[in-house]
């Protein structure tokens, strides 16, 4: 079972037990929703989505027992606006978002996220979707591999493995995780090969999910249905997710944009935002070392400002 990271942390953030409506917008296996369901007092609901069906289905049995508390859907981020309205859900009193891995994609070789395990290239989140890991792998042109290795995996060597992808495949389609991974380890030097699989897997998973897209839009969009005093939490487990989130949280809770030196505001901008962790929350030692792969999380926490009262 997937262990969730940051859980202690992730409940003082969103104090669920002052909530209405949470949204966890990344259910998975359901750890954080479990956590966050059993706090819950009232008539306070939790909203539980996630664009894999798998988690979802795990996710229903593990929380059976809470389930006149719960919805369940199987939707993207970009989807989120929609799914409430749907459900007559006007404002959240809080979201979550753990952009994380989860064990359920790493563990499942059929799955083909990780080059650990040999099995097809697939790399879908939603299996529903028709783009996989195989159609970059083997129809992206050797510039367009060269840039999703270098923005998505921040990959020194992109065009250097992006050429290696490319006359492999000349010769016959690559069709598994093991065929990719041969292919980046004949590429450089043995000892970058680690962390160079990791960029290239990360790089070409981002790209069939769309993913940083995803977490734009899935922000702008919790924010907007956020109400005044719900809580933002959001988990984040890389630079390129770091950056964004920090940069979103910077403009909405920044106001006027106008030049310093100037006398009088002339845009009109005003914050969204009030700042709740002014530095990313991280885990304990004592967290890493009971579960490693939460070594490169951070918690982001930020409030919704308006008319309504704030809560600490």
């Amino acid at each position: 079972m997937h262990q969730p990271v940051l859980v202690k942390e992730v409940l003082e953030g969103l104090i669920p037990e002052r909530r209405d409506v949470i949204v966890d917008s990344t259910v998975g296996t359901g750890g954080h929703a479990e956590a966050i369901v059993s706090k819950l007092k009232g008539k306070a609901k939790l909203i539980c989505t996630d664009r894999d069906e798998d988690a979802l289905r795990i996710a229903k049995t593990r929380l059976a027992k809470y389930e006149k508390r719960i919805r369940f859907a199987h939707v993207r981020f970009s989807q989120i606006e929609d799914l409430l309205a749907d459900l007559n859900v006007r404002s959240v009193s809080g979201f979550l978002f753990d952009f994380g891995m989860c064990a359920l994609h790493l563990q499942n070789a059929k799955r083909g996220f990780s080059f650990q395990l040999d099995g097809p290239l697939d790399m879908r989140m939603d299996r529903s979707q028709s783009k996989n890991a195989y159609e970059v792998v083997n129809s992206y042109s050797l510039t367009e591999l060269a840039r999703i290795l270098w923005e998505f995996g921040q990959e020194k060597f992109s065009r250097r493995i992006a050429r290696a992808i490319v006359n492999r495949r000349s010769r016959s389609p690559i069709l598994t995780t093991f065929q990719l991974r041969d292919i980046v380890e004949s590429a450089i030097d043995k000892r970058y090969r680690i962390k160079s699989l990791a960029r290239v897997f990360q790089a070409i998973r981002i790209e069939v999910n769309d993913e940083l897209n995803q977490l734009k839009e899935g922000l702008n969009q919790a924010i907007g249905l956020l109400a005044p005093g719900g809580r933002l939490a959001l988990i984040s487990y890389h630079s390129l997710e770091h950056r964004l989130i920090r940069e979103k949280i910077r403009q909405e809770s920044r106001g006027c944009i106008c030049p310093p030196d100037l006398p009088v505001c002339g845009c009109g901008a005003k914050a969204t935002l009030r700042v709740i962790t002014r530095k990313p929350i991280v885990p304990t030692p004592e967290e890493i070392e009971a579960n490693p792969s939460a070594r490169s999380a951070k918690l982001w926490v930020a409030e919704k400002l308006g008319a309504g009262p704030t809560e600490e």
